[in-house]
């Protein structure tokens, strides 16, 4: 083990507090291992890889790097032994400091974005970014792109790994920094998509208890009938009007139904 790979491991914690709440989810359930590593080794070789392509699974549990494959060694100058040691830290190591801010920032509102959503619409969801990579030996930038989705969500809608399939860029893409969106397809059937450029007010951080008080309110439904059909009190369900309310930076229903007349809720 090198000098450099030893002072790097030094660094755990470094960029993974970053990521404490995807660690602290009340995970439930049990999942086959050897199983999700055969099945991510085959897909690996059904999709046949290329120069360039990389397919990495993170695991949010302990924050490990649970599956990786692909030319990553001589794309990033750092030997598989840190990936499989420290993966998180290693990934975050390797990303250009300037685009580290705003992929931290991403993160959290993956993670925001997606305990919000109903467990059906956890299935849909999937985010993509695009950043740059900084050889650990030459210091040479390359853009890479990725698609990534949830791989495995347990019974109690926690996200435990997701999957990353990473291409190189041949041309460094128009935008100048870190780049991402992320998309989803509500109960309703429509497919809800949120990007970096997305105005601020576009994103309705509710939470899935919200969104199913904000549909009866939209039936012109009242408090109390709200409550007996959820099983809670008249109290708690003001209370989720007021925090909607908040949320929406509206002062009363009215202002609440034009503001969501204006997104494809």
């Amino acid at each position: 083990m090198d000098r450099v790979l030893l002072r790097d491991l030094k660094k755990q914690d470094k960029y993974t507090k970053f990521f404490k709440q995807w660690k602290e989810q009340e995970f439930q359930g049990e999942i086959d291992e050897q199983k999700l590593k055969m099945e991510l080794e085959a897909l690996g070789k059904s999709i046949g890889m290329k120069e360039g392509l990389v397919l990495a699974c993170f695991d949010y549990r302990n924050l490990t790097l649970a599956f990786f494959t692909g030319n990553v060694e001589e794309l990033t100058g750092y030997p598989a032994a840190m990936f499989r040691n420290q993966g998180m830290e290693t990934a975050m190591a390797m990303i250009h400091p300037d685009d580290r801010p705003e992929l931290f920032r991403f993160q959290q509102i993956v993670f925001e974005a997606f305990h919000t959503l109903s467990l059906t619409e956890r299935h849909t969801f999937e985010f993509s970014y695009t950043t740059r990579w900084v050889h650990r030996s030459t210091h040479e930038v390359i853009w890479m792109t990725s698609k990534v989705r949830p791989y495995v969500i347990d019974e109690a809608g926690n996200f435990i790994m997701d999957l990353h399939i990473i291409v190189q860029l041949s041309v460094p893409p128009k935008s100048k920094g870190y780049d991402w969106n992320y998309t989803y397809t509500s109960d309703g059937g429509s497919k809800i998509f949120v990007s970096k450029n997305s105005p601020v007010d576009r994103a309705i951080n509710l939470t899935f208890k919200e969104r199913q008080i904000v549909g009866f309110i939209l039936e012109g439904k009242e408090s109390k009938e709200i409550g007996e059909i959820l099983a809670i009190s008249i109290n708690t369900v003001a209370t989720h009007r007021k925090n909607i309310l908040r949320k929406l930076g509206a002062r009363n229903v009215g202002e609440m139904v034009k503001i969501l007349a204006s997104y494809d809720f």
